[in-house]
């Protein structure tokens, strides 16, 4: 039960990559998705696209409406026949339904369920999102999270088991080959949303305070507007090397914003796992990163990429140092090696599938 196609996005990707994982290993599965899947206000940005941006999971069922209490209902009747019930845990705003769902499935029910958690709380909190969500995790039979502090967290909202598993990678390039190239073009790449916790801002300061012949490309949605970020671009004296690229960047059109940059820069405050290092390696990029989530094990620093301390401006300009050393861009895009995506998604399944033997 989660988001999919015409939805976009990470967790929509994942939830559709997770449903063709688990039909291949041999598992009868439907995806339950949303007609609505929540109040168009409180999320500004763009929130379908036309093209899917992974091959579409074909027993995909959209009925569930954040606004239709009685769809929650339904949506729990149908899955009274199911072993294993997945309820993908991304924004408060769905729990409620969620509650529904398990309402439906009935007091003395059969199957077993897993609340996936991409987080357990989200990154900008409100005052009833711990009491929404644990509500929900203390009525699952196993939490899934994808860090370990991620799981800390989980343990304090539940005492139903928590389990721990990183990410298998999924990326929207499959099929898009490699570009090679010894070009170092002192350009680098900022993809993705952009809210707080994200760290554009740190970026722009660290680039005030790196290399001066370094550009910037910013592609993205903009939470709430990208004015705040036009001014402190200004204010930093970066107009001329930063070119910003607002709004959603169809699945189509990833490709072409690797092809002329050095790498691909995530100066996260905060996150629990991204799937954007396997994006940029599928391109043949390294990663400039901050250690953060499961980010740190992801980018093998001075082989693939280089790291440092989250929410640190003077680091984060030493880490662009580092990197346009005279021949590391080179010599880091040479230990770029795209992710096989295999031994995660067997461990990753084998974890969904472990409370249906408990």
């Amino acid at each position: 039960m989660g988001p999919a196609h015409p939805y976009k996005g990470g967790i929509a990707q994942y939830t559709t990559a997770l449903a063709h994982e688990l039909t291949a290993t041999g598992h009868e599965v439907r995806l339950e998705s949303w007609s609505h899947q929540y109040p168009k206000l409180l999320y500004p940005g763009q929130l379908t696209v036309r093209e899917p941006e992974l091959p579409p999971f074909p027993d995909t069922v959209r009925r569930l409406s954040w606004r239709r209490p009685d769809t929650w209902l339904a949506c729990g009747r149908r899955l009274r026949g199911y072993d294993v019930v997945v309820l993908v845990v991304a924004t408060p705003i769905q729990l409620p339904a969620y509650r529904g769902i398990l309402a439906g499935l009935g007091r003395d029910r059969a199957n077993r369920v897993v609340a996936q958690c991409h987080n357990v709380l989200p990154h900008e909190r409100l005052a009833w999102d711990v009491r929404l969500t644990r509500s929900v995790l203390s009525r699952v039979d196993e939490v899934l999270v994808h860090s370990a502090e991620q799981a800390k967290l989980a343990r304090t909202l539940t005492d139903r088991p928590v389990v721990l598993e990183h990410m298998a990678p999924v990326t929207v390039a499959c099929g898009v080959p490699l570009v090679p190239t010894d070009e170092v073009f002192r350009r680098l790449l900022f993809f993705g949303i952009v809210r707080p916790y994200k760290g554009l801002d740190v970026l722009l300061r660290a680039m005030a305070a790196g290399p001066r012949d370094v550009s910037l490309r910013v592609a993205g949605e903009f939470w709430g507007g990208a004015e705040a970020t036009r001014r402190l671009v200004g204010q930093l004296g970066l107009s001329s090397r930063v070119e910003l690229r607002p709004g959603y960047v169809d699945a189509g059109d990833v490709p072409a914003l690797f092809t002329d940059v050095d790498a691909l820069v995530l100066p996260y405050r905060s996150v629990t796992a991204s799937l954007n290092p396997f994006l940029a390696y599928a391109h043949g990029r390294p990663v400039i990163a901050t250690r953060v989530g499961t980010v740190e094990n992801d980018v093998r620093d001075g082989v693939d990429g280089v790291l440092c301390a989250p929410d640190n401006v003077p680091a984060l300009a030493e880490a662009l140092r580092r990197f346009y050393t005279h021949g590391e861009p080179e010599r880091l895009r040479g230990g770029v090696c795209p992710a096989d995506a295999s031994p995660g998604w067997r461990a990753y399944c084998a974890a969904v599938l472990a409370t249906a033997s408990s």
